[in-house]
């Protein structure tokens, strides 16, 4: 989920420059829409790139431990 601030600060900035956020629209309104836009076009490129990570070849988890072996391990 996206922070909603971060979102607001962001929308702010992409405006600042040019056309302006036009009076009547709630900041706050924008900022939950367009996260709520972006989260579901993540949640589909997560599911696209799910497909093509494990099912590229075919299922098999050979195939997944042999692509492990060669990335470094970065704590989480």
């Amino acid at each position: 989920m996206l922070d909603r601030e971060v979102v607001k600060e962001f929308l702010v900035g992409q405006f600042e420059d040019g056309d302006l956020i036009p009076e009547g629209i709630d900041l706050a309104k924008l900022a939950e829409d367009f996260s709520i836009y972006v989260e579901n076009d993540y949640y589909e490129w997560l599911q696209d790139n799910f497909k093509s990570y494990f099912y590229q070849t075919g299922f098999d988890w050979n195939n997944v431990k042999d692509r492990l072996k060669n990335r470094p391990t970065k704590p989480i």
